[in-house]
C-alpha cells in the first residue's frame, strides 16, 4: 500500500481511499482530498513534516500523520 507519505517530491499520483472514521476523515475530505483526485508533491519539510502539495489548483500542506491515511494509487 502506498501512502502519500511514501510519494517523492515531484511526483504525481491519485487518491485511491482515505483511511480513518469521523471528524479525521471528513476534514481530510473538506480540504478536496477525495477518491479519485490527483495531486502533485511540492515540497516536503527537512524532517518529513509536513508535505506540501498541490491539489484542485491550490496549495496544501499535510501532516504526516495525515499523509499516511491517504492511499494513493
Amino acid at each position: 500500500m502506498k501512502t502519500l507519505k511514501d510519494v517523492k517530491i515531484g511526483e504525481t499520483a491519485r487518491v485511491a481511499k482515505i483511511h480513518g472514521a469521523g471528524a479525521l476523515k471528513r476534514r481530510i475530505m473538506d480540504m478536496g482530498v477525495t477518491k479519485g483526485t490527483e495531486l502533485y508533491v511540492r515540497k516536503v519539510a527537512p524532517l518529513g513534516d509536513p508535505v506540501e502539495v498541490t491539489i484542485r489548483g491550490y496549495e496544501l500542506s499535510i501532516r504526516k500523520a495525515d499523509a499516511e491515511m491517504i492511499e494513493l494509487v
